[in-house]
């Protein structure tokens, strides 16, 4: 297994499509299943085998809570419903008042699906292996190569009507699904991190539900260590702190592009969803279109080396006006253990370390006009 399997991964995760959460679904649910160490899984030349109707049962147990939720959980940009939200809804209603999620899910498990659904029951898992296969499974990978179903590939054979009533016949009915071994193993060994059953933050969570004697949640304790220092107040205060130095300037370019500029946005050079950095180096004005383009990407080395001199006219300005705050937050994020006496050089080819390390190690998306 090479280091490569895993930066594709973290490209995968930050880059590839992010329209609804059928990417998160796929990936959560195979990890499940080999974390699950399932049987059914087989291995053929190089490839792990995975019977897609294991993949369509944790759709039904990842997606069934979120659409049964009186919080609305968007799963989908725009006003759009996801593909099968209209059959699963449909189950759902059949099934409140009568045990609901556990009741469905002893059904499928235990029970059989009722005769007076499974008709309902199989349009809804005919629809989930319609959407699986054809969506997320077609287009993930893409930020790696352009081919579609690069890594997964799926075999589907005839489904009979009326034959799908437990898990076992669910198991049977939709064919197959592969991937490369080395993302099996990949998955294997650190699936549960990337789920984030194991993660440290989750780990931390449950000790704490433990210590307390169960009298917290862990949702209670993830809301209080998730919180951050900076607030949506301190960044408001950094960017009106940032226009007022520029006022004084008159003119005002364009970052990225050099443009002379009458309306502008405050950007956050490396993105604040990325690095929760709101230092005044961070923040440099953009054309308003530029900035709507750049969003959460990270810029490129080439693109802070092109536009260099307009960063370190803009981080003389900050210094002028901020001398003592600017010297101090450049000096932890970029400078080090460098001088500051260094820092025009020295925090540019920091800054382009930082987001090279951002764009090939940690997969995010690359920037450049």
């Amino acid at each position: 297994m090479n280091n490569e399997v895993f930066y594709n991964i973290n490209k995968i995760i930050e880059r590839d499509s992010k329209a609804t959460t059928y990417k998160y679904a796929l990936l959560r649910g195979v990890i499940d299943i080999i974390q699950d160490n399932s049987p059914y899984i087989t291995f053929v030349e190089n490839r792990a085998q995975i019977p897609t109707g294991l993949l369509i049962e944790k759709w039904l147990l990842y997606y069934y809570p979120i659409l049964k939720s009186q919080t609305l959980i968007p799963q989908i940009n725009g006003e759009a419903n996801l593909a099968f939200s209209f059959h699963l809804h449909r189950l759902i209603d059949k099934y409140e008042g009568f045990g609901d999620f556990s009741a469905f899910y002893n059904d499928l498990r235990n029970n059989g699906i009722p005769v007076d659904l499974q008709s309902d029951f199989f349009e809804l898992v005919k629809k989930l292996n319609d959407t699986i296969t054809k969506m997320p499974m077609k287009y993930i990978g893409r930020s790696v190569s352009n081919e579609l179903y690069s890594i997964f590939q799926y075999e589907n054979q005839t489904i009979r009507r009326g034959a799908i009533t437990d898990l076992e016949s669910l198991i049977k009915a939709f064919g197959t699904f592969s991937i490369p071994h080395e993302y099996y193993e990949a998955f294997r060994i650190l699936g549960s991190f990337i789920n984030g059953q194991d993660s440290i933050l989750f780990k931390w969570a449950e000790f704490s539900v433990k210590a307390s004697s169960n009298n917290l949640s862990i949702q209670n304790v993830l809301n209080e260590v998730l919180i951050s220092p900076i607030t949506l107040r301190e960044i408001k205060e950094s960017k009106k702190l940032y226009n007022d130095i520029l006022k004084k300037e008159g003119k005002i370019y364009c970052v990225w592009t050099g443009r002379n500029i009458t309306k502008y946005d405050v950007d956050h050079m490396i993105p604040f969803s990325v690095w929760k950095n709101n230092d005044l180096w961070n923040l440099l004005p953009s054309d308003s279109k530029i900035n709507n383009q750049k969003r959460d990407k990270i810029p490129t080395p080439d693109i802070i080396e092109r536009q260099k001199n307009l960063i370190l006219d803009y981080w003389e300005i900050i210094f002028e006006n901020q001398s003592q705050r600017f010297q101090k937050e450049i000096q932890v994020a970029l400078l080090g253990n460098h001088s500051f006496n260094t820092w025009t050089n020295t925090g540019i080819s920091q800054l382009q370390n930082s987001c090279n390390y951002l764009i090939e190690n940690r997969g995010f998306e690359g920037w450049k006009i």
